[in-house]
C-alpha cells in the first residue's frame, strides 16, 4: 500500500473493452478489497480516484483531461498509483451483483472471484457492454441495453422483475447516479435494502477524507475515507440520482 507518494509503475498492456472504455494494466499487481480505489497519477495532467478492476489493472471512461489522456497511453509509459483506499465491499453468501457502464468495473472481482454470484450488466448499447465474456466465463450474467440492443430492452434496474432478491445475502451495486437511484428504489419498495452496498463516485482531491471535495449531503460523509461503499439505507436520503458537486464544490445535475 501506497498512501503517501504514488508506486511509479509501467504500462504494460491496454485492451480496448468498447469504444469509449480501455483497461489499462501495469507491471505491479497492488493488494485490495473489491470496491476499493487508487489514486492514479497521470504525470503533467492530474491525479484521479478509480477502482482496480484487476490487481494490475484499472479501467478507464474518457471524460475530462486526465481521463483523455490515460487512454492514449501506451504500453512502456508509466504513471503512478497511490493507495489503495476505502473501505471495499463485505461480501459472503449467495451475491447478485448490478453494474451499469463502466461502474462494472469495481465489481469485476466480485464476478471473477466468489463462486455464487448472479450478474446483471447494463448499458446503452451492445457495444459498450463491458466484461460480458470474461464475467459469463464464471457466473450467470443477464444483461440489458438501453437501446434494446441486446438482452433486455430497458434499463438494468429492469431486470430485478425476474429475480427472487430473497434468495441472495448481498446485492452489490455500482453504476452511473441515476442508474443507482432506479435500483435503490427498487430494493426499498421490496423491502430488501438492508442487504444492498452501493460503490459511490465523486470528485476527489486528497483520498484520506481532509479536503472535504468529495462529501455525500446530507450527512458529510466522505466517499474517500468513509465509502467509497455505503449501505442502501445510508444512501435513501442522500443526493444520490439529484446532483453531485464539481470541483468548485457546487450543486450539479
Amino acid at each position: 500500500m501506497s498512501d503517501g507518494l504514488p508506486v511509479p509503475v509501467t504500462i504494460t498492456r491496454v485492451v480496448q473493452e468498447s469504444p469509449g472504455v480501455r483497461t489499462i494494466f501495469f507491471d505491479q499487481n497492488f493488494s485490495s478489497n473489491p470496491g476499493q480505489f487508487v489514486m492514479v497519477w497521470v504525470v503533467g495532467t492530474d491525479e484521479i480516484p478509480m477502482a482496480l478492476s484487476y490487481p494490475n489493472a484499472v479501467t478507464v471512461q474518457r471524460v475530462g483531461e486526465a481521463t483523455s489522456a490515460l487512454v492514449t497511453m501506451k504500453p512502456g509509459e508509466k504513471i503512478g498509483i497511490r493507495g489503495p483506499f476505502g473501505n471495499g465491499f463485505t461480501i459472503r453468501g449467495k451475491i447478485l451483483a448490478i453494474a451499469g457502464g463502466v461502474g462494472t468495473a469495481p465489481l469485476l472481482r466480485i464476478g471473477l472471484e466468489y463462486p455464487d454470484v448472479t450478474f446483471l450488466l447494463g448499458a446503452r448499447t451492445a457495444s459498450e457492454l463491458i466484461f460480458y465474456s470474461v464475467l459469463s466465463s464464471t457466473c450467470d450474467v443477464r444483461i440489458a441495453t438501453d437501446d434494446g440492443s441486446a438482452g433486455y430492452h430497458g434499463y438494468v434496474a429492469g431486470l430485478l422483475d425476474e429475480i427472487d432478491l430473497d434468495e441472495y445475502e448481498n446485492i452489490v451495486v455500482c453504476g452511473p447516479d441515476p442508474m443507482m437511484r432506479s435500483v435503490l428504489s427498487v430494493l426499498e419498495n421490496r423491502d430488501v435494502l438492508e442487504k444492498s452496498q452501493f460503490s459511490m463516485h465523486r470528485y476527489m482531491k486528497c483520498g484520506v477524507g481532509l479536503c472535504g471535495s468529495c462529501c455525500i449531503d446530507p450527512n458529510g460523509l466522505c466517499v474517500c475515507k468513509d465509502g467509497p461503499v455505503f449501505s442502501g439505507e445510508m444512501l435513501l436520503r442522500s443526493e444520490l440520482g439529484k446532483y453531485h458537486r464539481n470541483a468548485a464544490g457546487l450543486k450539479e445535475k
